[in-house]
């Protein structure tokens, strides 16, 4: 079988780890880089073997598929453009800076045939595949999940990096996307919060989620937290299951003869993003449906849009309610 030749976009903080895995894989040929920091993608292109090359237009003219790691105001421009040539595309989550652009994404790579697959790395993530086995046959009932992690730090001339968007959008949207994966029920009711604290937008996020399958799930997201937590618990009407997304390992809950039997979840530990990118590259190969799809995640992002917009209303709700004014004519 020939090579998935595979170029990227984007070598900063999550582009180069795709470069270096992508060099690394045997059914894979990386021939070629491209950053807008020409410097930086010399240094990469050298230390990995490979050549920079000029732009959107030179990926797609000599790759079959590109991994898009641009910031995300960006992802429907050098996405777009990517697709518009036939190029298969992995543009990292978000799928883009706002659902219309999204939108218009999905619409292009159906248009264009081309496979679009979006970074959502957990979906990749070795205890999220023992979770799926186990709620084939009994569906979840309730779903709490926590994402926790420390202010980033700050970068020269910019703002800390994730934090010129909510943190919905920085971390909640993993989770978000996960929990319509598992539950694949529409959602009946929203209920959010939403406070910054270091940023503009929100570093802390709740939402509770209700769907129409009678499901509930509470999500919480932080960026200010002093550790990091990647969690997720669900609750079935005869188990609990508790994994931990960061150790790769968890535990499931079952009611035995009066009393509960615990047991730890068989996990094969793995790194997360060489198997989102062997999935990406084996799709290309046999044109096949990504894990997650430009659908999926567009849904994701319409689901934490409004995640954003509920936690406004009712920050703003309390504004007025705390408002000295008040009751004054």
């Amino acid at each position: 079988m020939d090579k998935v030749r595979v170029g990227v976009i984007g070598v900063g903080s999550l582009g180069r780890h795709h470069a270096r895995i992508y060099s690394e894989m045997d059914e894979a040929e990386l021939v070629g880089i491209c950053d807008a920091d020409r410097e930086r993608a010399a240094a990469m292109a050298e230390k990995l073997g490979t050549q920079v090359l000029d732009g959107v237009d030179g990926l797609a003219e000599a790759c079959d598929a590109v991994s898009v790691a641009v910031p995300t105001d960006l992802h429907r421009q050098v996405a777009g453009r990517l697709i518009e040539q036939g190029c298969h595309v992995l543009v990292e989550k978000p799928i883009a800076a706002s659902t219309s652009e999204a939108r218009e994404l999905v619409r292009l790579s159906q248009q264009h045939g081309v496979m679009l697959q979006v970074g959502h790395i957990e979906r990749f993530n070795p205890v999220l595949g023992y979770l799926e086995q186990q709620l084939a046959e009994t569906p979840p009932r309730f779903i709490e999940a926590h994402r926790l992690a420390p202010y980033p730090p700050a970068r020269e001339g910019a703002v800390p990096r994730g934090t010129e968007v909510s943190v919905v959008l920085d971390l909640m949207i993993h989770d978000l996307e996960v929990i319509l994966h598992l539950v694949r029920s529409p959602l009946s009711d929203l209920r959010a919060v939403g406070v910054p604290v270091l940023s503009p937008t929100e570093d802390i996020s709740n939402a509770r989620l209700e769907f129409e399958n009678g499901c509930v799930a509470n999500v919480t997201s932080s960026r200010i937290s002093p550790e990091q937590m990647r969690k997720i618990r669900v609750f079935t009407s005869d188990s609990y299951i508790s994994l931990d997304y960061k150790k790769q390992a968890g535990e499931i809950y079952r009611r035995g003869e009066g009393r509960i039997e615990r047991e730890s979840v068989p996990v094969e530990k793995g790194d997360q993003l060489t198997r989102e990118l062997r999935a990406f590259t084996a799709c290309v190969a046999a044109r096949g449906r990504p894990q997650v799809s430009g659908e999926e995640a567009y849904e994701a992002l319409k689901l934490a849009v409004r995640v954003i917009e509920s936690g406004q209303r009712t920050e703003m709700s309390r504004a007025q309610t705390e408002s000295p004014d008040r009751g004054r004519g």
